[in-house]
């Protein structure tokens, strides 16, 4: 596959027991984006965040939340992007998504997996 220059960057933020369909919300995310065909997407674990409710999740010893923050992150064309948000739209019930330009510098991949 063949990225242009400029593509977008879409970043959703959900918590990490959010579920969809008897799966952890990110993972089913990142499913979607495969089987639709994306360039490729990332899930990251943070370490300390809030969101809408202002409710602090972290991970220090003595604060131990059951529930830190998610972001995944998937890069590919703004068209392909915008067809994919109706598919999680739904799925996510909190959260939030972003979308940004960015540039494009490399995309390579080695031998496909056996």
């Amino acid at each position: 596959m063949v990225l242009p220059e400029r593509g977008h960057l879409l970043r959703i933020f959900v918590g990490e027991n959010d579920r969809h369909e008897d799966r952890p919300l990110y993972e089913w995310i990142v499913g979607q984006a495969r089987d639709q065909g994306l360039a490729g997407a990332t899930v990251l674990r943070g370490v300390e965040g809030f969101g809408a409710h202002s409710r602090l999740h972290t991970a220090k010893v003595l604060r131990l939340s059951s529930e830190l923050p998610m972001v995944i992150e998937i890069v590919d064309t703004r068209e392909k992007i915008e067809r994919f948000l109706p598919t999680i739209d739904a799925a996510i019930g909190e959260g939030l998504a972003t979308l940004e330009e960015v540039e494009i510098r490399l995309y390579r991949g080695g031998e496909p997996d056996a």
